[in-house]
């Protein structure tokens, strides 16, 4: 019999025990990563997704800050905001709002397209963060999402405060305008580095550069929202803080004045208070509606704007430049007495000069010149033959010492700096040498160099104030925080408050020179003189073309004709207002004076108002009835009062001081300069204007030494014109 089988044998299918061991370690492993997960969920991300489910209940709707208002150096409104309602569009978490777009698209009236675009600019935007679909709704868009909330609860309404600018684009690139901070500024500028998309900011203009100030901060309102995200409830509101107002140096008076003179002129106009470098008015045309900014402009209307031949958007008393012409002639005056060259400097003008084998041409044939008549002559022959005698070093030392050639340092965004040719220059440039020839072209204001409207009148300010300077403003400093003050500045670099050294007997003769350009029969200003007002300055036509080619075309192809400039002054020494006037292809500088004629009377007007002391021509009929009637006239003067140098007020002028901190020129320690009215009656007063005119002819070569003397004659010759004038010092006038 067979050997029987044990009762139990081993199965050869069982597993190992090695590998039954690892499925349970297995499983046991599982179990791990599943009670860890779950710890995970409950315990340490309870806190995150609590906050997630209330974010998918509580919605975050904007309240946008109003902007700070815009006013005037008076106080007077020049930028408000008004009331707007805009839609925004909600994109809730697990909502699709793609089938509602042509139905909101009908509702709004706009297109699928712009709301693709719309949604794909703000495509990386949070979730939670409504994005602006239509600004500035009508009532009746505002009624169709009303009647739809049921149905459409991802459009939402918020009211907001927008921009209304003055009409007809009154003071548009001074004020600038708003628009939404673009992608190339969040990824570029350092500035609105915490900015998000939609933000509304300032674009240019005073808008831009005190941004941080206008611009609030904005608050937010709470609400709770159902599983179909309607609102059922508020939780709480956090308000927003409105921006700060600004106050203008801005004169609105001389503004509207100035916007009035330039019409529909290309150009533009600058006043200034060359005491302080506050900008009493600034006017660009053309001009633009800054209103269509406050509304999202179209791409059309874009479009045209930066298509524009004419250049709308450019601030052209800051960024336009052009060869200054002939009011490049005062510089030239300044350093050509400075050096001691110009003082007994004589020309005969035979209407032009040869140079280096080139024959430079002149306006006119104006005989024996010298530096009294030159300026008001506006003779090119003799600032050729002086710009050959200082040659372009000493041109371009000047030059830069005044201010050209470097920007101002206004606190408006991008300002031009312009440019003073010089030798550096050309090799820097060009890589070449400089042509002799190209020194006598800068001396007439020609050639390679070119100024802005506000830069020259920084320069021709400071030199009529006696060497010093002042950097632009249109805001005023002290009214600023210390910290933002200091921004502005690192901001807006430039040459800045300056003091150079002039000789008081150059300046009296600078300035003496300038108000025959207006009150001299010679002056090439002569028919924008102004009755009883202290004008001085300078005309200047700055050639685009040669200029032969320039004379023939002036009145007949608009593109070819020359720029017009002239700079303004009142009174002629220490001046109160400077107005620059810049008409593109405008032709003769002489056309520029009459605008900047326009600006001064009403500048002036303004003053004798406030002063209770206006002037009006009286009649002919009540001059015959009453032919004694007194005149006074506003003088501008220098005065010298040993024991007491204060006693009539006036501004201490300005001759440099030593290492030692005393004054450059002892002798000229107790003059003042400032202004004075002369009650002078009407058949003496004729006569003594007449001779100060006359005075330009007759004047001795040694009239530059010698003491101080008045904005007219010496005070010795008032007797011999006028018997017993009353003078009547205004000292609250420096």
């Amino acid at each position: 019999m067979s050997d029987s089988l044990p009762i139990f044998e081993k199965r050869k299918d069982s597993l190992p025990a090695y590998k039954l061991a690892v499925f349970q370690y297995g499983i046991v492993a599982i179990l791990i990563v599943l009670i860890f997960g779950l710890w995970r969920l409950q315990v340490v991300g309870a806190q995150n997704y609590h906050a997630l489910a209330e974010a998918n209940r509580i919605r975050k709707i904007p309240i946008l800050a109003a902007r700070g208002q815009i006013f005037d150096r008076e106080g007077r409104l020049l930028v408000d905001n008004y009331p707007s309602v805009s839609c925004f569009l909600v994109r809730e978490q697990g909502h699709d709002i793609h089938p509602d777009l042509p139905l909101i698209a009908r509702g709004l009236h706009m297109t699928l397209d712009q709301i693709d675009a719309i949604i794909h600019k703000y495509r990386t935007a949070p979730k939670y963060q409504p994005i602006p679909l239509k600004e500035d709704i009508t009532p009746d868009e505002q009624e169709f999402i009303a009647a739809h909330a049921d149905e459409m609860p991802e459009l939402e309404t918020i009211e907001e405060q927008r921009r209304l600018y003055p009409k007809d684009g009154f003071a548009a690139h001074l004020i600038g305008y708003v628009g939404e901070v673009s992608e190339q500024m969040l990824d570029n500028d350092p500035r609105y580095a915490f900015y998000q998309p939609g933000d509304v900011v300032g674009r240019s203009g005073v808008e831009e550069s005190y941004d941080s100030i206008l611009r609030g901060q904005d608050g937010s309102r709470d609400v709770l929202v159902d599983s179909h995200g309607r609102e059922v409830g508020t939780l709480g509101t956090e308000p927003s803080v409105p921006g700060k107002s600004l106050r203008l140096t801005i004169d609105l008076d001389i503004q509207r004045a100035a916007e009035n003179a330039i019409g529909n002129r290309d150009g533009a106009i600058v006043a200034l208070d060359p005491h302080t470098g506050e900008v009493l008015a600034m006017v660009s045309r053309p001009t633009f509606d800054p209103n269509q900014f406050s509304v999202h402009i179209s791409r059309d209307e874009w479009d045209k704007l930066i298509n524009d031949p004419d250049h709308p958007l450019l601030n052209k008393a800051i960024q336009a430049m052009s060869p200054p012409g002939s009011t490049f002639k005062i510089v030239m005056t300044l350093a050509g007495l400075q050096e001691g060259i110009a003082q007994n400097l004589k020309v005969d003008c035979q209407g032009g000069a040869t140079f280096y084998g080139h024959f430079y041409a002149c306006d006119r044939h104006h005989g024996e010149v010298n530096i009294n008549t030159a300026l008001p002559y506006s003779c090119d022959t003799y600032y050729y033959t002086l710009a050959v005698k200082l040659g372009i070093d000493t041109i371009a030392k000047y030059a830069h010492m005044v201010g050209l050639g470097q920007k101002t340092g206004i606190d408006l965004p991008d300002e031009i700096a312009g440019v003073m040719p010089s030798p550096e220059w050309a090799m820097r440039n060009f890589h070449r040498k400089w042509y002799a020839g190209e020194t006598v072209s800068v001396g007439i204001g020609q050639g390679a160099i070119a100024v802005t409207p506000i830069q020259l009148a920084r320069t021709i300010g400071g030199i009529a104030s006696g060497g010093v300077f002042k950097r632009p403003h249109v805001v005023f400093p002290s009214e600023l925080p210390p910290e933002f003050r200091q921004a502005i500045l690192d901001t807006y670099p430039g040459s800045g408050d300056k003091t150079i050294p002039i000789d008081p007997a150059n300046w009296q003769i600078i300035t003496d020179d300038m108000a025959n350009v207006t009150q001299s029969p010679i002056g090439t200003a002569y028919s924008s003189r102004l009755t009883d007002i202290d004008f001085a300055g300078k005309t200047g036509t700055a050639q685009v073309v040669s200029h032969s080619f320039g004379m023939k075309k002036v009145a007949s192809n608009i593109s070819e004709r020359a720029n017009s400039w002239f700079v303004g002054i009142a009174p002629r020494r220490n001046p109160d207002i400077i107005v620059v006037v810049f008409w593109q292809h405008g032709g003769w500088g002489t056309d520029s004076a009459h605008m900047a004629a326009q600006v001064i009377q009403a500048f002036v007007d303004k003053q004798r108002r406030l002063d209770h002391n206006l002037m009006t021509q009286p009649t002919e009929s009540a001059q015959k009835s009453n032919p004694q009637r007194p005149e006074k006239i506003d003088v501008g003067a220098v005065w010298s009062v040993p024991g007491d140098p204060n006693i009539f007020g006036g501004k201490p002028l300005a001759s440099g001081k030593s290492k030692s901190g005393q004054p450059a020129n002892p002798e000229f320690a107790s003059a003042r300069a400032g202004h004075f009215y002369l009650t002078i009656p009407p058949v003496a007063a004729s006569n003594y204007k007449a001779n100060n005119l006359n005075e330009l002819s007759s004047r001795p070569e040694s009239a530059s030494s010698g003491p101080p003397r008045t904005g007219l004659r010496p005070w010795g010759a008032l007797a011999d014109v006028v018997e017993g004038p009353a003078v009547h010092f205004n000292p609250s006038r420096p």
